[in-house]
């Protein structure tokens, strides 16, 4: 028996580059924006959960707020 799915609404923001560029995946696969979003959570969420929350402590320093995110742009 399949099992029901939640279908709530929920806004996510997103670069316009990197919108732009999941657009173009979801074209490219005739599937959704929110397919292709879903999937690749599948996908990185492992990877992703290795990273410290704000409230982790770093080699007994804080992880600063400013710090987060500051290499998104430059991993590929």
């Amino acid at each position: 028996m399949a099992t029901k799915s939640d279908k709530r609404k929920q806004s996510l923001y997103f670069p316009e580059a990197m919108l732009k560029e999941i657009q173009h995946e979801a074209a490219r696969q005739d599937r959704s924006l929110s397919w292709i979003v879903q999937k690749a959570w599948k996908i990185a969420r492992k990877t992703i959960m290795q990273y410290p929350s704000v409230n982790d402590v770093i080699a007994g320093e804080e992880v600063l707020e400013d710090e987060r995110g500051a290499n998104e742009d430059t991993q590929d």
